[in-house]
């Protein structure tokens, strides 16, 4: 009898394992799709349409074809298509005869043109997913576009029906100077912090208060926290922060960099605090840290204790990586791709050694498109040349610099009347921008 039973687990567990396989693969499959897809018909880099693939899928172009062609029909541009599809990839999964046609017409119906309604859809793709309020969203939409053309604020004023409150408050956030692309996102969210009445313009006047710039993504994201929390909440927040040692004043300072820490919970907090200490810093330095970069706090232990494996696992010392959080806190949260990828490039094909990482630690926020590798690549050019024959140059004067400097140390040095130093100098811009390889 055992037997048999052990026998069925075998069997339900091999059965398990097939059904896990093919969906995996097929998983897969659609995304491969997907980036080879996008590429070929938008002409998205591999990069884009990877990033897009995450969000949406499909295993063959006969919708996402229907789709795009239905856009076409109705006047879009290749451009406007691009625009739509990365800001609403799911578009591509609706069904183009059933759910967007029939959208598409009732809007077309009420224009006066075909240009403002693919204008006014390119802008806010995402009012293609409502119903019911669509044609309010849509209405509303056109009239901000038309009066920030002509600056006719006034003219403008909330709609009857359930979409009221919120266009009152997105006219209200519009006064204020927030602009079109932080604007219209809102109206086809469901975000709570642009609702109610008192509450939000209470909530509205206590982040203009603070100084936050109505321009910023930051501040829709202080009025979110400030919105979402009573008085009581704020203050039990504010409590935790100030049992691990800093003073309100500090702690408004770490709002206004990072309004979202104050969100967090309390064991959340306190978590990460005894997760950076395991980084190598004191209790003071950690305080040190939080300030310089609150957004430390909404690191996920995981990721900090898998930076520091993954330092450690270059060569980096345990007193290298503190020294490293201590002058660059963001570098906790980089991924293990990002860092492997700038230490092979800094040390193993450039010959800089470690320490000089650990010591410019911000090398590793830097570009290695923009940055790092033309910088380095005119480093090549004059190495090759015999102009720099003694040591490598150190890597403060190479990558952590200005471009000003850097150009006027290894580049503009070299011009003189001497029509040789001339092409020199042109050759070395040349790599320098891009536009000669090396």
């Amino acid at each position: 009898m055992y037997s048999l039973i052990l026998r069925g687990r075998r069997l339900q567990k091999c059965r398990l394992s097939l059904n896990l396989t093919p969906f995996s693969s097929a998983a897969r499959k659609g995304q491969n799709f997907t980036v080879s897809y996008l590429v070929d018909s938008l002409g998205f880099t591999p990069k884009l349409a990877e990033s897009i693939s995450k969000k949406v899928s499909f295993n063959n172009k006969c919708n996402p074809d229907s789709v795009l062609n239905l856009l076409r029909t109705h006047g879009f541009t290749d451009s406007q298509i691009s625009t739509i599809i990365t800001d609403y990839p799911l578009l591509l999964t609706l069904d183009a005869d059933k759910s967007l046609a029939p959208k598409l017409q009732a809007l077309q119906s009420k224009v006066s043109s075909a240009s403002e309604l693919t204008e006014t859809i390119s802008k806010v793709p995402k009012i293609l997913s409502k119903d019911r309020s669509l044609s309010v969203y849509y209405d509303f939409v056109k009239e901000v576009m038309e009066a920030d053309k002509s600056s006719k604020l006034e003219t403008l004023s909330p709609q009857r029906g359930k979409q009221e409150n919120k266009i009152r408050n997105v006219l209200a956030l519009r006064g204020i100077g927030v602009p079109q692309r932080l604007l219209f996102p809102l109206l086809i969210s469901e975000c709570p912090h642009i609702c109610g009445k008192e509450t939000f313009q209470e909530s509205l006047k206590k982040v203009l208060e603070m100084g936050f710039d109505p321009t910023t993504p930051k501040f829709l994201e202080a009025l979110r926290v400030v919105k979402g929390l009573n008085k009581e909440a704020m203050e039990e927040k504010v409590n935790v922060y100030k049992r691990l040692g800093f003073a309100v004043e500090d702690i408004w300072v770490m709002f206004k960099k990072f309004p979202t820490f104050l969100t967090l919970s309390e064991r959340k907090i306190t978590l990460n605090f005894e997760t950076m200490r395991k980084c190598g810093l004191l209790e003071d330095e950690v305080c040190l840290v939080v300030k310089r970069f609150p957004q430390c706090i909404g690191v996920s232990e995981k990721n900090i204790l898998n930076s520091v494996e993954t330092f450690i696992g270059l060569g980096f010392s345990r007193e290298d990586v503190a020294m490293m959080v201590k002058r660059l806190p963001p570098c906790i949260g980089y991924s293990v791709e990002t860092v492997k990828k700038k230490i092979e490039f800094v040390v193993k094909e450039m010959g800089w050694p470690l320490k000089a990482v650990a010591s410019y630690p911000q090398v590793l926020g830097y570009s290695m498109e923009k940055r790092m590798v033309p910088r380095c690549n005119v480093i090549k050019a004059l190495i090759a040349k015999g102009l720099i024959k003694s040591e490598l140059p150190p890597v403060s004067t190479v990558l952590v610099c200005t471009d000003q400097d850097f150009l006027k140390r290894y580049v503009r040095k070299h011009d003189d009347d001497d029509d040789d130093d001339e092409e020199l100098v042109a050759e070395l811009m040349g790599i320098f921008t891009g536009e000669t390889r090396t």
